[in-house]
């Protein structure tokens, strides 16, 4: 099992999907899983259930990966505020945090309103430099392995992850 974590913007699904494809594994987006299980989108979910309902059902979907076949999974960006699941993601495979600049994670993610901890920032910039601060530790705690994706193509990211991966 192969876990990837880090902040909206890192590169989670689109570096999971290669890595999924050159390792002939399945690839699964919590997120997705989230939004598919509940047959709403993200935001519709957090505005009209709340971030906490999302995050229990994002342990849910956590659990549930790591219970089934190898795969590999990109989690929603908050998935480590909850201990448990970094237990669950560190017991069950490899968790590699792919990281990049505030300034980086803003250019990807733009003001995408899909996006409940973006939607109402006036400084994307600012509001991702806080969030990475607040969550630093976790993720730090959570990862077996860190990439950094600042700068490099999907296709170099996911040939450092596969590095990470055939070392381990």
């Amino acid at each position: 099992m192969l876990w990837l974590i880090g902040m909206m913007g890192s590169g989670k699904t689109t570096v999971g999907m290669a890595v999924a494809a050159h390792l002939g594994l399945d690839f699964v987006d919590t997120d997705l899983l989230v939004a598919s299980v509940t047959e709403s989108s993200i935001t519709e979910l957090w505005d009209d259930e709340g971030e906490q309902s999302f995050r229990h059902l994002e342990s849910q979907m956590i659990a549930s990966a790591a219970a089934g076949e190898p795969v590999v999974v990109a989690t929603g960006g908050g998935a480590i505020l909850d201990r448990t699941n970094i237990d669950v993601m560190r017991s069950s495979g490899l968790v590699v945090w792919l990281t990049a600049a505030p300034s980086t994670l803003a250019e990807r993610v733009g003001r995408d309103g899909s996006r409940p901890l973006l939607a109402q920032a006036d400084d994307p910039v600012e509001r991702l430099g806080t969030l990475v601060e607040e969550r630093e530790a976790r993720y730090r705690e959570a990862a077996h392995a860190t990439v950094a994706t600042d700068g490099k193509t999907v296709e170099s990211v996911a040939d450092e992850v596969l590095a990470v991966w055939n070392a381990s």
